[in-house]
């Protein structure tokens, strides 16, 4: 029984000393977030139902842009050739701060919110990304800003980046490219995860291709001699990028989706097509890889005696890594505290963690301490990459998902849809707007944040890995 006093009486003195340490503008800050909760649920719980596709995501956008001008925004629509890109601003001069918001789900992954495997649509498409969570969760901290720079209480101005299509073709290359982070000075962004942490660790760059093949078509029995497989050059070229595999650094990703072998097992088939990326934790790592498997799609095409075409889709760069903004950061997790969940939410969460046959642990909520920045970090890709090679970027985790789930799953899509989602959502909104808060308020953390961007930025000249001319509207 002392022991159990002594435990509440400690955690009632946490909450305390957290209250204290929080400034006027940091409650108003989570004051707001908790004003619009209900509305930034059922944003999230709306983007969620949708689960639009890349660049298909017109009423996710729209969702999200009618809300920031509703709390006063001044909304640019159809921003970068993208009709579901915008940004939304708020207030006048400096310091401009700008915060990213995703909406795009992954295709064939609908899931109901359940922890068990169950589509809502069969076949359809799910937020395994928690792109649902990203983009209201962001929104609130812009909200949150926004009212206080509307009762004279922060100067400067905010922008919300509506930016779509991150997980296919990355629309963010397009809004760099047409200058939308020119004139900001810090950008902050959070992602989905299964942990509470700082980000200040990199992600991989990525260069996103297609490989076609032509050859001429004749019967496969009846005179095979007149026919020229594509689909032979195709099997030649996999084999060619697998063999390739034992002679790359461990820090290269490389593979491929077949999207056309041929039609017809009767048929010598005159086309085929496969969808290919490489990545490596640095750029410079990865473009020598991608100059190999290009010649690759060429020698291949000889064996074959067939024609061949390469086409570039996008590319993206590693995360430029901000300590100085991480820090900044990891004192407001840690003035926030960790998450707490019913023991609904933590059944909710070890039965997941039962299906997908992990360690039935719960959720894992607590703050993680700021890491030591990793060289040649793991993990996936992100063209807050490229946001981040052109304007000083500070990142966030927040947990939405059980500890060890399975990304890009049905388990993110089920989490996303309940109440794990919504408190993950809701916390990073609070987490940001308070890292905002203090960068408004002090111009010198501004500058540290600024000069610690063009230090590891160095003499790289950005260069956009894309293809001239507008972004692939409409080639989903």
């Amino acid at each position: 029984m002392k022991k159990t006093i002594l435990f509440i009486g400690l955690f009632l003195i946490s909450i305390t000393i957290h209250s204290q340490k929080l400034n006027a503008a940091k409650k108003a800050i989570i004051a707001s977030v908790e004003n619009h909760q209900a509305e930034l649920i059922k944003i999230s719980d709306s983007i969620w139902g949708l689960a639009e596709t890349a660049f298909e995501e017109d009423i996710s956008s729209k969702v999200l842009a009618d809300y920031a001008e509703q709390n006063g925004f001044t909304v640019e629509r159809g921003v970068a050739g993208m009709p579901t890109a915008f940004v939304a601003t708020y207030g006048s001069g400096k310091p401009v701060i700008s915060v990213l918001g995703e909406f795009d789900a992954l295709p064939g992954i609908s899931q109901k919110a359940i922890p068990t495997k169950e589509p809502l649509n069969e076949g359809a498409a799910g937020h395994g990304c928690g792109h649902n969570l990203f983009g209201a969760g962001s929104l609130g901290a812009a909200i949150a800003v926004k009212e206080l720079i509307a009762n004279g209480k922060l100067k400067g101005t905010v922008k919300f980046m509506g930016t779509p299509s991150e997980e296919k073709f990355f629309g963010k290359i397009w809004m760099v490219r047409d200058g939308l982070w020119d004139g900001v000075d810090v950008n902050i962004s959070w992602h989905p995860s299964a942990e509470i942490k700082a980000d200040v660790q990199s992600s991989l760059a990525l260069v996103d291709f297609k490989v076609e093949f032509f050859g001429q078509a004749a019967h496969a029995s009846g005179d095979p001699w007149n026919g020229r497989s594509a689909s032979d050059a195709l099997e030649l070229y996999t084999a060619g990028i697998n063999y390739y595999r034992e002679h790359v650094k461990p820090t290269v990703r490389m593979h491929y989706h077949i999207q056309d072998g041929g039609q017809v097992v009767n048929v010598v088939p005159d086309y085929s097509r496969l969808w290919v990326r490489v990545r490596d934790t640095k750029r410079s790592g990865m473009l020598p890889v991608y100059e190999r498997v290009q010649k690759m799609a060429e020698g291949a095409a000889i064996l074959a005696n067939v024609d061949y075409k390469i086409s570039l889709i996008s590319g993206i760069y590693e995360v430029l890594v901000n300590r100085t903004g991480g820090e900044i950061m990891q004192k407001n997790l840690e003035l926030l505290g960790p998450i707490s969940y019913t023991e609904e939410e933590e059944a909710f969460g070890k039965k997941i963690q039962e299906v997908t046959g992990k360690d039935q642990v719960g959720m894992d909520s607590y703050i993680k301490p700021l890491e030591a920045t990793k060289e040649h970090p793991g993990g996936g890709s992100t063209d807050v990459g490229d946001v981040s090679w052109n304007v000083a970027n500070i990142n966030l985790g927040v947990t939405t998902a059980p500890k060890d789930t399975p990304w890009h799953s049905w388990a993110v899509v089920a989490s996303g849809g309940m109440s794990i989602g919504h408190k993950g959502m809701l916390y990073a909104s609070k987490a940001m707007g308070m890292t905002m808060v203090d960068l408004f308020q002090n111009p010198k953390m501004v500058e540290k944040v600024k000069a610690e961007y063009q230090k590891r930025k160095g003499n790289e000249v950005y260069k956009a890995i894309a293809p001239e001319g507008p972004p692939p509207i409409g080639q989903n």
